[in-house]
């Protein structure tokens, strides 16, 4: 069985008189991958601090299985946080720890288990994130990435049915950023755990995820699968994708009108153009070779394509231009159909 649904309806949240963000609404597809961007301060890991329920919202709900988040009692609370596991930007080790007990550390404080059973646990999830013989290092003893690892293993000891990242590529260099990534996609393949990740990196959202989600402003821009979002000609999310300094984001908040219009009109006067003639939809991460197909894949597929007409026309095509001759026949879509679609959605992205 796939991981559990978490189904979002109109939340929000503040400090104090400082609004953080309003109405978010979204749903995060069992068994999948999602990621969440948006610039700094927007208030994505309040987000995903609200979702494990260390923060309350204002208004709103969140569903897990039977049990709404906001207002559930204590207890409640307490029983549905054992279907998280949550990897913090530093890992969130403790220092004065071996990397075992650091990842035993859940098992003996939520569990009965004897100690045989937890080192059987443990050693199969240092496996998983490849720290095999690493388990008597202290965390200042070992690299960022090493960290990053350990700190996930201990998120899958409790066999989570939810997995959050909070900003995993946070200190990383590119390679890095990359290996972990393939192995969150490798996890997803063998645990069918849901899985949300909260980041600023444009390979990782280009390549990784089923789906897409982007605050700005105080509210949730978009949230759906991942074409939509590669394929939007919403300004903000063109000048976050490209990297870009013309457009609504600024240096420290979003940029008046006026201002905008300013950068824009100079562009224009040096001869640049403000968006891109084609779109480009990047491979998105495959399992590593041996663990087979992820079922997330197939899932998603029956989902998006019984709602495609409902997506914006590039989406459509870049779903489109995905498909297999399998698929097409699956789905009922003709050769003609699909093969009359441009190609210039494709191409490998490079950190």
């Amino acid at each position: 069985m796939p991981g559990a649904e978490v189904a979002i309806s109109h939340l929000s949240k503040s400090f104090g008189s400082s609004n953080i963000w309003s109405d978010v609404t979204m749903t995060l597809p069992p068994g999948e991958i999602s990621v969440l961007l948006g610039p700094s301060g927007t208030g994505k890991s309040v987000l995903l601090k609200s979702i494990i329920g260390l923060l309350k919202p204002e208004t709103g709900s969140i569903h897990i299985h039977d049990t709404e988040l906001v207002t559930c009692t204590a207890n409640e609370l307490y029983e549905i946080r054992k279907l998280f596991g949550v990897l913090f930007q530093d890992g969130a080790l403790f220092g004065s720890m071996d990397l075992y007990d650091n990842i035993a550390f859940p098992l003996r404080e939520h569990t009965r288990k004897g100690e045989s059973e937890i080192k059987n646990i443990v050693m199969e999830k240092l496996e998983l994130v490849g720290l095999t013989g690493a388990e008597d290092k202290l965390p200042g003893e070992i690299s960022g990435g090493m960290k990053k690892r350990a700190g996930l293993a201990r998120a899958l000891v409790l066999d989570p049915e939810i997995i959050l990242v909070d900003e995993p590529d946070s200190g990383l260099d590119p390679v890095r950023t990359a290996y972990l990534n393939q192995l969150l996609v490798d996890l997803n393949t063998q645990l069918d755990a849901t899985i949300l990740v909260v980041t600023h990196h444009l390979g990782t959202a280009r390549s990784m995820p089923d789906n897409i989600g982007m605050l700005f402003r105080r509210n949730l821009v978009m949230f759906g699968p991942r074409e939509v979002l590669l394929t939007s000609e919403e300004p903000v999310v063109q000048q976050f994708l490209q990297g870009r300094r013309v457009g609504p984001i600024g240096m420290s908040e979003e940029k008046d009108s006026a201002q905008m219009e300013a950068e824009l009109e100079e562009l224009r006067r040096q001869g640049g153009d403000t968006s891109d003639d084609e779109t480009f939809i990047d491979d998105q991460t495959m399992p590593s070779e041996g663990l087979g197909e992820r079922q997330a894949i197939r899932r998603r597929k029956d989902r998006v394509m019984e709602g495609l007409h409902d997506l914006p026309e590039k989406a459509q095509t870049a779903i489109l231009e995905t498909l297999t001759e399998e698929d097409r026949q699956r789905y009922g879509v003709s050769p003609v159909e699909s093969d009359t679609q441009t190609h210039a959605f494709h191409r490998p992205f490079l950190n």
